[in-house]
C-alpha cells in the first residue's frame, strides 16, 4: 500500500478501507435499497444519525470496521466488521458483514472476506475469527465456507434479532486455515 492508496489491500475487483463519515450518504442509500435483502438478517444504518452512531462504536478499541468497495468506481459493495476483539492468549473477534443489493451474487464479499482476513491475521494479529450465522440465511453460510470457516457449532436464542431471540451456527477461522494463494 502506497501513501496515497486509501485500501488497507486490494484484490482483483474490490479493496478494503475504514469506514468514514464522508461514506454516510452512499452507505445509508445503499442500505435502504437493500432492505429487503437484510431483513431479517441484520439492520445496518439507514439514516445519517444511525450511521454517525455505529461510525462512532466503530472507532471503540474492541471492535474493526471495513468497507468493502469496488476498485472500478470506488462503489461499496458491502460492510464487515469485527467486534469483540480479544488480545492477549485469545487474539480473536467475531465478524458481521453485509451485502449491499446492487453487489449481492457476484462475488465481490468473497473477494472482501478473504482481504479482511489476510489484514486481520496479519496485521491486527488475530489468530480466530467467528461467523454466527441463522441457519435459515443461506448466502451468508455460504460465504463463510466459501472462504474455508467450519462449522463448529449451534446456539440457541444467540442473538436478538427482528424482535426475537434467534438460533445461530457458529462457524470459525483460523489464521492457520487461510490459504496463502492470491485473493
Amino acid at each position: 500500500m502506497t501513501t496515497n492508496d486509501r485500501y488497507l489491500a486490494r484484490a482483483r475487483r474490490v479493496g478494503i478501507r475504514p469506514f468514514t463519515a464522508a461514506d454516510r450518504d452512499e452507505f445509508t442509500a445503499r442500505a435502504r435499497e437493500s432492505a429487503d435483502l437484510h431483513h431479517p438478517w441484520l439492520a445496518p444504518p439507514v439514516t445519517g444519525p444511525a450511521y454517525d452512531g455505529y461510525l462512532h462504536r466503530l472507532q471503540e478499541p474492541l471492535r474493526e470496521g471495513f468497507l468493502i468497495c469496488e476498485l472500478t468506481g470506488g462503489g461499496i459493495a458491502g460492510y464487515l466488521t469485527i467486534n469483540n476483539i480479544v488480545h492477549g492468549a485469545f487474539r480473536s473477534g467475531a465478524i458481521g458483514y453485509g451485502a449491499f443489493a446492487h453487489a449481492a451474487g457476484r462475488g465481490l464479499m468473497s473477494e472482501g472476506l478473504r482481504l479482511v482476513l489476510r489484514h486481520a491475521f496479519g496485521t491486527m494479529g488475530l489468530h480466530r475469527l467467528e461467523a454466527n450465522v441463522q441457519p435459515a440465511n443461506h448466502p451468508s453460510i455460504g460465504l463463510v465456507r466459501r472462504a474455508g470457516f467450519r462449522l463448529e457449532g449451534y446456539s440457541p436464542d444467540f442473538l436478538f434479532l427482528d424482535g426475537a431471540w434467534r438460533d445461530h451456527e457458529r462457524w470459525a477461522i483460523t489464521a492457520e486455515m487461510v490459504p496463502q494463494d492470491p485473493v
